[in-house]
């Protein structure tokens, strides 16, 4: 079935457009989450267009009447997008059209959609990078808040899955503190990057019209207009980074959401969630499961993936516009929908956590965790680390076959191993011993992990949020 509706670009056609094309091809259905961005364009390239002398004062004013009675529409949700105009920018401007008459087609003058789109789509991400910059210093503050009340748990690190040294359970939880701390100095970065402004830049070559374009610039908030009109339609390194930036954050998301199940499993026991957080089975009565943090860890692969699409699809384009671009806003939108859902629930998650001390000091004793503490003893006794090594996983074995803990083992079985062991030894030996040696700089000594908690709180407090 043929189309009827008059396309912006039809006067060069014979033929209206296949039904299962304009389907095909449409993206209103999902880019008009971008509505209320566009019409702030559209105000700043009226602006431009009124200073140049293009529209007059009378003109400006109805045309912005028009835009500011379609933004109260798609507040309310009385707008009806039409999947038939193809995308947000022409429903707008049909819109506008039916509300002033053809005066609104002035309002196209000086860009194109290729422009236009590019800057919509900045100014979208800039607003999700501002929020999910927020939801990262919340998600911050609540491990912060979390690892204070484990400053007297001691718990076992782990390599390989396996007990290897004892830690505070607050040196455990600042240490994802850091990764989406790190998180956000990357979404700032791009939030700079994203800072210019593609309008004025028209299909690909500029435009004759004498447009501001620092102007513009100005008035939607970017830092200063693109530097090179071809570069600017075509560009979507900022899009790219976003969702490299998100990708990593779940990353990170998933591996705290890992432990939470792990720690919840009946075999580690570190941890409970309140009821409201866990859901149950609809065939097993006695299930707790921990779903929320198991979906969490599941979502990280929606959002490489989204990554992974847009790479592909950015791979082979000649400059400049190509329609292959429409397929970069889905990935996006869904990935800043995944992430800000995310990061509430992760949130949520932490500040739920009860942390099971007991049981965590109980298995911070588990399979020999000072042993490193012994070689190191016998290094402060003289002996050099690759012997003190050898020495003490020798004495790991003499405990394993008699099932001792080391600071249980005779001091006379010791000195058996080596005659520099003495009755100071057990001062090496205790998990708090253990703990309080690693007072480097970044270590889990309690000394520093509360210096890590102070700084931690100040830069939360003195992080300026955009």
């Amino acid at each position: 079935m043929a189309s009827s509706v008059k396309k912006p670009w039809g006067g060069r056609f014979r033929e209206d457009t296949d039904r299962l094309v304009e389907e095909f091809t449409e993206s209103v259905s999902f880019d008009q989450r971008l509505a209320l961005h566009d019409l702030r364009q559209d105000l700043a390239h009226l602006e431009a267009l009124k200073r140049a002398g293009v529209v007059t004062e009378e003109e400006a004013e109805r045309i912005a009447r028009g835009l500011s009675e379609i933004e109260a529409e798609i507040r309310e949700g009385r707008f009806v997008f039409r999947a038939e105009l193809e995308d947000v920018h022409m429903n707008i401007e049909a819109a506008l059209r039916e509300k002033i008459g053809p005066l609104a087609g002035k309002l196209h003058t000086g860009r194109s959609r290729n422009d236009q789109v590019a800057t919509d789509f900045r100014l979208y991400l800039r607003d999700e990078i501002r929020e999910i910059l927020r939801l990262l210093h919340d998600l911050r503050r609540a491990l912060v808040e979390k690892a204070r009340e484990g400053l007297e748990i001691i718990l076992p690190g782990f390599t390989h899955l396996q007990h290897a040294q004892p830690v505070l359970l607050a040196h455990h939880l600042l240490a994802y503190y850091e990764m989406f701390r790190r998180d956000a100095d990357r979404f700032q970065d791009t939030l700079r990057r994203t800072a210019e402004c593609p309008l004025g830049s028209a299909a690909l070559a500029g435009t004759p019209y004498p447009l501001d374009r620092e102007l513009t610039a100005r008035l939607l908030g970017f830092e200063r207009p693109s530097r090179n009109s071809m570069d600017a339609v075509s560009d979507r390194d900022f899009v790219l980074e976003f969702l490299f930036d998100a990708a990593v954050t779940m990353m990170h998301l998933s591996r705290l959401a890992e432990e939470i199940v792990l720690w919840m499993s009946p075999e580690f026991g570190f941890v409970d969630l309140p009821d409201a957080l866990c859901t149950g089975s609809s065939i097993m009565p006695q299930k707790k499961n921990p779903d929320v943090a198991e979906l969490l860890r599941g979502k990280c692969g929606r959002v490489y993936g989204n990554l992974l699409a847009l790479l592909t699809v950015m791979k082979g384009l000649p400059l400049t516009y190509n329609r292959d671009l429409q397929e970069d806003k889905e990935p996006a939108f869904d990935t800043a929908d995944t992430l800000r859902a995310s990061l509430k629930v992760a949130a949520l998650l932490v500040r739920g956590l009860s942390p099971r001390a007991e049981r965590m000091r109980a298995a911070a004793e588990e399979g020999h965790p000072t042993a490193t503490d012994l070689a190191d003893y016998l290094v402060m006794k003289g002996l050099p680390f690759r012997e003190a090594h050898e020495v003490t996983g020798r004495i790991v074995a003499f405990a394993e076959e008699r099932g001792l803990k080391l600071w249980k083992i005779p001091l006379e079985d010791l000195r058996r191993f080596s005659d520099l062991i003495e009755e100071d030894v057990y001062e090496w030996l205790s998990v708090e011993g253990s703990v309080a040696r690693r007072r480097t700089y970044g270590g889990t000594a309690p000394e520093r992990v509360r210096e890590a908690l102070a700084q931690a709180e100040e830069e939360l407090s003195a992080e300026e949020l955009p």
